[in-house]
């Protein structure tokens, strides 16, 4: 197994594999800030599924080189240069949070490599057409994103003392949180194994630079370098309708533009069910029918619940007020 690659212009990206090392490959691209070791289902599941999961931190974060000025596009290069490096041809890719844009820019540029792309928890793109971006979402977000598209300077400048402190001290970055995490993502953060791996997560992503996190700000309110509408590999699309920290209406806009997408909208859950929810997400982009398990065929559709197996009504995509700080 290899732990470093070098990308097509140099750079050196630090590469985490885990699960069956014959199965079928699928990328995890993790979330903001975060890093190749952020959470995912064990290492049984994973053998169980016969799945190899391939994940590596961006330009920036952990052992990876930054890369000054990248926009969401520039993942395709690193995404490949692994799987050159993997002698890996064909794969499926899932990106969480801030890694789902990222998972979308490879559906869209590589449609002859990846097999199936899933989204959890993203965002769209800074000025999409018809869309509030802001609606909906967390005031802390609110601040940053606008702070990040406006005045960058003043941005990285803030971001760079938050980014230390959370080094020396990850469980920082869960307490800014919790005034705004609902009662299930609560439940979620508060679980020992899930916390560890985020605090792990967290941890690394930041222990070389603030600059992961910066320019994937940067990235995320900026141009994408490509559209959502290209993308004609089969997408799947999860939210949780709670979510504040990236609303439901963003996998909504993207279920309207891309063509063969499904987007299944969680009604209970919020922001960090999708951690619980990547299991089953991991089996959809290996099935052989592009259909989420347990559930119709559609453009929409209900999802069990997360915790107990039941299914929830169907789901239908609604505003949502900023929440308190």
């Amino acid at each position: 197994m290899r732990d470093h690659v070098r990308s097509a212009d140099g750079r050196l990206l630090r590469v985490e594999i885990s699960g069956d090392p014959r199965g079928r490959p699928v990328f995890l691209l993790h979330g903001m800030p975060g890093s190749r070791v952020g959470p995912r289902p064990r290492s049984m599941v994973l053998y169980q599924r016969g799945t190899r999961l391939i994940s590596y931190d961006r330009p920036g974060y952990g052992g990876s080189e930054r890369y000054p000025g990248r926009r969401v596009a520039d993942v395709v290069q690193d995404v490949a240069s692994i799987a050159d490096a993997l002698g890996v041809e064909r794969f499926a890719v899932a990106g969480r949070s801030g890694g789902a844009p990222h998972a979308l820019a490879c559906a869209a540029l590589m449609p002859q490599r990846v097999t199936r792309a899933a989204a959890l928890v993203g965002l769209a793109p800074r000025g999409a057409e018809g869309l509030d971006w802001f609606a909906g979402m967390a005031s802390s977000n609110v601040d940053e994103f606008r702070t990040a598209f406006t005045d960058p300077d003043r941005f990285t400048a803030r971001l760079i003392p938050r980014s230390a402190a959370i080094r020396r001290d990850p469980v920082r970055l869960l307490e800014d949180l919790r005034p705004e995490l609902t009662a299930d993502d609560r439940q979620i953060v508060s679980d020992n194994t899930i916390r560890s791996m985020l605090l792990r997560n967290y941890r690394e992503a930041l222990r070389t630079s603030p600059y992961g996190w910066i320019d994937d700000a940067l990235a995320l309110t900026g141009d994408w370098g490509f559209e959502p509408a290209e993308i004609r590999v089969p997408v799947l699309l999860w939210h949780g309708i709670e979510d504040v920290f990236s609303p439901a209406s963003h996998s909504s806009w993207m279920a309207a533009r891309i063509p063969r997408a499904t987007a299944v909208l969680e009604p209970t859950a919020a922001h960090f069910a999708a951690l619980r929810a990547l299991p089953k997400v991991l089996a959809w982009l290996l099935a052989d029918v592009p259909a989420w398990p347990g559930s119709r065929r559609g453009r929409t559709a209900s999802a069990p619940g997360a915790a107990d197996g039941a299914r929830g009504g169907p789901a239908r995509p609604r505003a949502q007020s900023p929440a308190p700080r």
